[in-house]
């Protein structure tokens, strides 16, 4: 028996997920003026949702960033500071989110087994 539930094994996947966009979107802000630069995307809501379909073992999932294409700027970058700083900062507070989540969770199973 697991102490891990599925719905445990879901969040901190989907951390990880978060995790590595937040990782993508800092390369993006930072390649912003590399010439031919093209823009680093992790769709790691996708990814969970196919993971979940096909009944495959949360912990086991992969997430990757792919390129994606955009309008390039003079220099052939595709990256818009302005717009992946606000995906950066949806993405944080996302993050954020699921760590309460998490952390309201882990309070209630420590109450209930009376570690308080």
């Amino acid at each position: 028996m697991s102490l891990v539930d599925p719905t445990q094994q879901l969040l901190e996947a989907a951390m990880r997920g978060s995790w590595l966009r937040q990782t993508a979107l800092t390369n993006n802000i930072s390649n912003a003026d590399t010439p031919n630069y093209q823009r680093q995307e992790v769709d790691f809501e996708s990814t969970l949702q196919t993971a979940l379909d096909s009944g495959q073992s949360l912990p086991e999932v992969e997430f990757a960033a792919h390129a994606v294409p955009s309008e390039t700027g003079p220099n052939g970058a595709g990256v818009s500071i302005d717009q992946e700083s606000a995906r950066l900062s949806e993405n944080g507070l996302d993050y954020q989110a699921l760590t309460d989540v998490v952390s309201t969770r882990n309070g209630i199973v420590r109450s209930a087994i009376g570690i308080l």
